[in-house]
């Protein structure tokens, strides 16, 4: 997934030079709380968030210029971008959003933390049997079967539980990929988990291969 695919293309931007209180006016409109500041060429040339509108009114600050932060200051991402260096890059610096722009470096979208949950919580609504099937592609003949056999086996192993490969099977067509997550104790561990029965069914496919 593209950063451009998660990005709001609806955003807005404001001059150096526009007055703060014409700005402050604008973007409490627009509802939006950052917004990039552009050069004539709509290139990136600072940002100011909601705070420092207000701050610079209350320090009576005439012109953007004098409350933004300049383009060295700004973490910022590329469209064809992975969305998983926006995400890292949100996180690591605690920001509400982030400017994206183009290879000519216009500005042509902004990732908001908004952008980012929404993204992850459609993500978290996948039903687990379609990552099943995803992995059933990726390794070449391997039964579905196998697969459900191997999954089984997995469970009794990490977790003691009796589950046969049709109950496995009905479990993951009903669970969604957040349920899973939580249900095996974070997302790594689902991993974990995920990683061992691929190696399992590898191993089955060889052993029988032998023979």
């Amino acid at each position: 997934m593209k950063v451009k695919e998660i990005m709001d293309k609806e955003f807005i931007v404001v001059s150096p030079d526009q007055k703060v209180d014409e700005v402050s006016i604008k973007m409490e409109k627009k509802r939006k709380f950052t917004t990039p500041v552009v050069d004539d060429d709509e290139k990136l040339v600072g940002w100011i968030t909601s705070l420092d509108v207000t701050r610079g009114l209350r320090e009576h600050k005439k012109k953007v210029k004098d409350i933004m932060y300049s383009r060295e200051e700004i973490v910022h991402g590329y469209e064809n971008d992975t969305a998983r260096l926006a995400v890292l890059e949100a996180s690591k610096h605690k920001l509400v959003s982030i400017p994206v722009l183009n290879e000519e470096e216009v500005v042509v979208g902004v990732v908001r933390t908004f952008d980012i949950v929404k993204t992850l919580s459609q993500l978290y609504e996948i039903k687990v049997y379609k990552i099943f099937e995803a992995m059933e592609q990726e390794l070449k003949g391997v039964s579905w079967d196998e697969l459900m056999e191997a999954s089984a086996i997995v469970t009794k192993r990490s977790t003691g539980e009796r589950i046969t490969a049709e109950e496995y099977e009905q479990r993951i067509r009903n669970s969604t990929f957040g349920e899973a997550i939580w249900a095996t104790g974070g997302l790594e561990k689902f991993f974990v988990g995920f990683t061992a029965i691929g190696e399992l069914v590898i191993a089955r496919k060889v052993a029988r291969a032998r023979k």
